[in-house]
């Protein structure tokens, strides 16, 4: 499949802990198929650093190169965009994806989407998914949450994004991180409609 006719994705990493959660979305975006808009915050290339064994580049197209070698992606699916690069597609609502997702979702990015900052190019795209009322998932991981974090979900909500709690089940017996990890990552997958084998739906071992 070309990058014209691929389904684009946007794909934020902010820098609440949980780092695993977006690479291994981006993953699974990967091997789905998709064309991968990524942007990660300065604080998430610090967390990427710390909870991972990655050693993510500082540039932008260093991280677009690392990327595409690490998740085996062909050229030009993956593409990284810095915190200023505001012509990159997704500053705007003619060019940007018809779905976002920030994962995992400071509270400070909670805060500047819910109060349209646009102070960078992650805020910015969030906004352009609101105004044009485009999927927006946001994947928060705090705990425990403020007043103030609770107040931002749900304006968001009312908004019409969906959040999604970095809070795996256990129903499913994970007996890894990576189980857990993927709890999430097949929920959020759910919500954009990509087929995963992660995770069964709920009660397909009865049809």
């Amino acid at each position: 499949m070309t990058q014209q006719t691929r389904e684009k994705i946007t794909l934020a990493i902010t820098g609440a802990s949980g780092a695993q959660y977006g690479l291994r979305l981006l993953q699974c975006l990967v091997a789905a198929d998709k064309q991968v808009f990524v942007m990660i915050s300065r604080a998430a290339q610090v967390v990427i650093n710390t909870e991972t064994d990655l050693k993510l580049p500082g540039t932008p197209s260093e991280q677009e190169a690392f990327l595409t070698s690490e998740f085996s992606a062909e050229a030009g699916q993956i593409k990284v965009f810095g915190r200023e690069q505001w012509m990159a597609p997704v500053a705007s609502g003619s060019g940007a994806p018809s779905k976002m997702v920030v994962c995992p979702c400071s509270t400070g990015s909670l805060s500047a989407i819910a109060c349209g900052a646009s102070n960078n190019l992650i805020e910015r795209a969030a906004d352009v998914a609101l105004k044009e009322r485009r999927q927006l998932i946001l994947v928060p991981r705090e705990a425990p949450y403020s007043e103030i974090h609770l107040e931002h979900m749900l304006k968001l909500t009312r908004m019409g994004c969906v959040v999604i709690p970095a809070s795996p089940g256990f129903y499913n017996r994970p007996e890894t991180v990576e189980d857990m990890i993927d709890f999430v990552v097949a929920r959020i997958l759910n919500q954009l409609d990509i087929e995963q084998s992660l995770l069964p739906r709920w009660g397909d071992e009865l049809i």
